[in-house]
């Protein structure tokens, strides 16, 4: 068993709401001058900028994961990450189909980004990223498992956008085993009010959609080896993996 020290809620500049200095390659370059050691990247319902950004973390020495952030149809986030890119890639085009074509406005949105592995601007997604899809959150877990991934609601803490916020509680027939909060000071409270948080690996990811957001050197997971699918499996089964 050892630890790496991870990020495992980041924002490349294909989210409108990314910064453009968020290209895969800077977002694995400030990783790596943190200290980093494993960290996924989470797109706003697409996955089009991993390949680009798995490129990047092997050239920093970093495991990369796969990944997107997707917002079901009650509009939570969940954050979706897969041991492989060709299974991430797969799930990237079951979500497309899954989403209102909402054509995008870059003056207001922002740009839609698509990088290449030498860092440069290969295209842009049309499609506005940001909508709710048709996937509810019921069956997620069983749908990116069918995918080789894992499922695990994001910042449950927050007031918007959250499993809780949204639908005011915690599904007791949920099958995640992690959850992931924005501010651990909340931590106590929330397990009083919401009891399945017991059985759950709890986690802290920055959500970055800036450089300087990244998570410092500071949270840990537990991992049978160095590579992407032990930290899927780790994520996978929470608490019963310690």
């Amino acid at each position: 068993m050892t630890e790496l020290f991870y990020d495992l809620h980041v924002h490349s500049c294909l989210s409108p709401c990314g910064d453009e200095n968020m290209t895969p390659a800077n977002i694995a370059g400030m990783a790596a001058l943190k200290g980093l050691e494993l960290v996924a990247l989470t797109d706003h319902n697409s996955c089009r900028n991993c390949p680009a950004f798995l490129a990047a973390a092997r050239a920093q020495g970093i495991v990369g994961i796969p990944g997107m952030e997707l917002t079901t149809s009650e509009e939570v986030h969940a954050v979706c990450l897969f041991p492989k890119l060709e299974q991430a890639m797969d799930f990237d085009l079951f979500v497309y189909e899954q989403l209102l074509k909402v054509k995008n406005r870059p003056e207001i949105f922002g740009k839609q980004q698509i990088y290449d592995k030498n860092d440069s601007v290969c295209g842009e997604e049309p499609c506005l990223l940001i909508h709710a899809s048709r996937l509810s959150f019921e069956g997620l877990w069983e749908q990116v498992s069918s995918f080789g991934g894992v499922m695990f609601p994001a910042h449950i803490d927050k007031n918007s956008n959250s499993l809780i916020a949204n639908l005011g509680f915690i599904p007791p027939d949920s099958s995640f085993q992690t959850a992931e909060i924005k501010d651990m000071k909340k931590l106590r409270d929330l397990k009083c009010e919401n009891p399945y948080l017991e059985r759950c690996r709890i986690i802290c990811n920055s959500d970055a959609h800036y450089l300087e957001h990244i998570s410092e050197r500071l949270w840990s997971l537990p991992v049978e080896e160095r590579s992407p699918e032990a930290a899927v499996d780790a994520l996978r089964r929470g608490l019963a993996g310690l």
